[in-house]
């Protein structure tokens, strides 16, 4: 998807640069600790994005989402 990122925005798909991320699926469901690619093949399988919601050093906690709702809800 190509969305115009703002400086604020969070980070999504493959900016997000970690090894490993908390995930919460598209249910808001926690779905545990998974490699930045699992992550990424998840939200892409749901046809969704995978959102950077809170950011840590080693691990951050992402969400699968509708980006563009987001930015617009927002």
């Amino acid at each position: 998807m190509n969305i115009t990122k703002d400086k604020n925005d969070p980070r999504i798909n493959e900016l997000i640069k970690v090894a490993r991320v908390r995930l919460i699926d598209a249910m808001g469901k926690p779905a545990g600790v998974v490699s930045i690619k699992d992550a990424l093949n998840k939200a892409e399988e749901a046809g969704l994005d995978l959102v950077e919601i809170a950011q840590n050093d080693d691990m951050s906690i992402c969400k699968i989402l509708d980006f563009g709702k987001f930015q617009y809800e927002k």
